[in-house]
């Protein structure tokens, strides 16, 4: 799948059923493989390995064997992108690093439920993104010492179809 043949890929999708692998093993594979390999590219992606997932536990062998045909066949053609992989391997490697970890929450993203952590300044400044969204760029999200730090390198934003 990952070589965008999907002829190969049912091909070997065939041979791994046929040599008894468990259909609900290979459907989650799948799964993963939505995210980790086609990832933002073409986020519906996941939505049909899991609807394969799920039709696949409903009606079993043999039949859910064309389910799987159907997600394998797509997840192939699919363009690829493993920029989410990469920027949560970045975020993993940075919190293991513990870049961040000695920091709160910024005060203005925090919470005030009661009078006292409105006054040392709790949700103070904070902008509402859905009443705003010209503005959401103009907070910051990130511990100041990860402040302009990118761990998903996506160019366009999600409604690009770049692939990386």
């Amino acid at each position: 799948m990952r070589g965008s043949d999907a002829n190969a890929s049912i091909y070997w999708l065939d041979r791994m059923l046929e040599g008894g692998e468990e259909p609900l093993y290979i459907a989650r594979r799948l799964v993963r493989f939505a995210s980790e390999d086609v990832g933002l590219a073409d986020p519906t992606a996941l939505n049909q390995s899991v609807a394969c997932y799920q039709a696949c536990h409903f009606i079993g062998m043999p039949e859910c064997n064309v389910i799987l045909a159907q997600c394998v066949a797509y997840l192939a053609l699919a363009p690829k992108s493993v920029a989410v992989y990469q920027a949560i391997g970045t975020a993993q490697k940075m919190v293991k690093e513990s870049a961040g970890q000695n920091e709160g929450v910024p005060l203005h993203l925090r919470n005030a439920p009661i009078k006292i952590m409105k006054e040392i300044g709790y949700g103070k400044g904070y902008i509402y993104p859905p009443n705003n969204p010209s503005s959401s760029s103009l907070q910051t999200y990130l511990p100041p010492s990860l402040q302009g730090h990118t761990f998903l390198n996506w160019p366009g934003g999600l409604n690009s179809k770049h692939n990386k």
